[in-house]
């Protein structure tokens, strides 16, 4: 029980006057914030001493003044705790504004009374924008003179990658700094301090070490998401308590209420943001790197986040050639065919499917020998390479054709045009002439076929070809 007569969790144990309130608290995650660098948790290297941040929450921004940042980094690594602590520890204005609900009239009002706290107090402000990557371009250009004359230091908060989502001369203008997850440690030692600080359940309850690493593993680096367990597992804590039964003064939190509490981990995964990406890319390498187990996993990550199971399918096929090639021409078969499926079936059966086609290029053999050959083929022709179709493989079919052709050579000192040889008419169905433009015959060789799989079994038809058509 805390000082001011409420449970951890803000579940009010309401006087006799019936004071107290169940929501008078806020939840347990704000409750923590830090309010000082020595309770952050995590981050150590960015607030190394010396460090851009750090100089930034000291106030010890040099001659210039301070300069703006962008945080950059997961939910739950400490945005907004960091920027309140850039406004707290000078004694600064603090404002904060939402980019999911803020426009470019919101800006230019704090950007006025920033102006008015400078110039009447001597106080400088600080502007906390979360969210910044849902600002369009034309709002945040509503933020560059502010910035650019100092009006405000600018503390944007951000889960995207700030290069594709945040202007260029906003970023030239402050500093990028990269959060990262915290470590299961850094998570534990978050979960001590909220069951033992008076702020937090003030050592009413004891969690049991199976629940603590349980409630770590479901929080995946994310404090708040930690914090947020918590608290419901406290809740569920107190909901078991028979009807009438006295309250032990320190409850136990068991590891089956921590499991009731959070029924399973919220999957990191935001299928408009840059998770989207990492996790889709992670799906491909694993494939390509032969991992099966690791491109079920990012598989599942996809499907339980409620990814489009026909963007998957897309994927697998563009892997299924990209990596696999002719190592086994089949696998483009079954991803083709997954693909098919998958629009016709849908979920949640589509994930066997799914499953299927994604083994198959895993465990498949690799050859990315199609896919450079049509690279370095495109990388000759975007580069000029590749003069005319010679004479004989040009089109027939049309009235004057032969006396074009023969003109066409006699201009370019070939005398007369060479007739094409029809390859079927050959004993092996091979006709030795010249296909490519005369820049690239006998110089271009784009596919090499590997030793690997099925394409192991091309090789020696290749290597006869080119001796039959006279470019071994």
């Amino acid at each position: 029980m805390s000082q001011d007569g409420t449970d951890l969790f803000g579940a009010a144990v309401a006087d006799a006057g019936g004071a107290a309130s169940p929501a008078a608290l806020p939840p347990l995650a704000v409750r923590m914030r830090p309010r000082t660098l020595d309770e952050v948790r995590g981050q150590a290297e960015v607030l190394r001493q010396g460090s851009p941040l750090r100089r930034l929450i000291e106030g010890s921004g040099g001659a210039a003044g301070p300069l703006s940042a962008i945080l950059w980094g997961p939910p739950g690594t400490g945005k907004t705790t960091l920027a309140h602590l850039v406004a707290s520890a000078a004694d600064r204005e603090f404002v904060e504004l939402s980019a999911v609900t803020a426009g470019v009239k919101d800006v230019r009002a704090v950007m006025e009374g920033a102006r008015r706290a400078r110039d009447l107090y001597g106080r400088q402000t600080v502007l906390f924008l979360d969210e910044i990557h849902r600002f369009t371009k034309a709002q945040q250009d509503a933020l560059l003179p502010g910035v650019e004359n100092r009006q405000v230091v600018l503390v944007a908060a951000t889960t995207e990658n700030p290069s594709f989502s945040v202007i260029a001369p906003l970023l030239s203008r402050g500093v990028l700094v990269t959060l990262v997850p915290l470590t299961d440690d850094e998570v534990s030692d978050v979960l001590t301090s909220a069951t033992t600080d008076e702020r937090g359940l003030a050592g009413a309850y004891a969690l049991a070490d199976d629940a603590r690493e349980h409630l770590v593993r479901l929080a995946g680096g994310d404090a708040r998401r930690a914090l947020t367990f918590l608290e419901a597992a406290a809740g569920v804590a107190e909901d078991a308590l028979a009807p009438g039964a006295e309250r032990p003064d320190v409850l136990p939190v068991t590891l089956a209420q921590a499991e009731q509490a959070a029924a399973h981990a919220a999957v990191r995964y935001d299928r408009t943001g840059d998770q989207h990406y990492d996790v889709a890319s992670a799906l491909i390498k694993s494939m390509r790197g032969s991992d099966v187990d690791a491109a079920l996993h990012y598989l599942a990550r996809m499907l339980e986040a409620g990814e489009d199971p026909r963007f998957i399918a897309r994927r697998v096929v563009i892997s299924a050639s990209e990596d696999v090639g002719l190592g086994d021409p089949t696998a483009l078969q079954t991803a083709v065919a997954a693909m098919h499926a998958v629009a016709q079936i849908g979920m949640p059966e589509a994930r066997i499917i799914l499953a299927q086609a994604v083994v198959h290029n895993a465990l498949a053999p690799k050859s990315n020998a199609a896919y450079l050959a049509i690279n370095e083929a495109i990388a000759d022709v975007r580069a000029g390479r590749g003069g005319p179709v010679p004479l004989h493989l040009r089109g027939s079919g049309y009235g004057g054709a032969g006396r074009i052709a023969e003109s066409v050579a006699q201009a370019s000192g070939k005398g007369s045009a060479p007739s094409y040889v029809y390859a079927h008419d050959e004993p092996d169905a091979v006709a030795r002439q010249q296909y490519l433009p005369d820049d690239l015959a006998g110089t271009t060789d784009y596919y090499r076929p590997t030793d690997r799989g099925f394409e192991a079994r091309l090789q020696e038809r290749w290597r006869w070809l080119r001796e039959r058509l006279g470019r071994g």
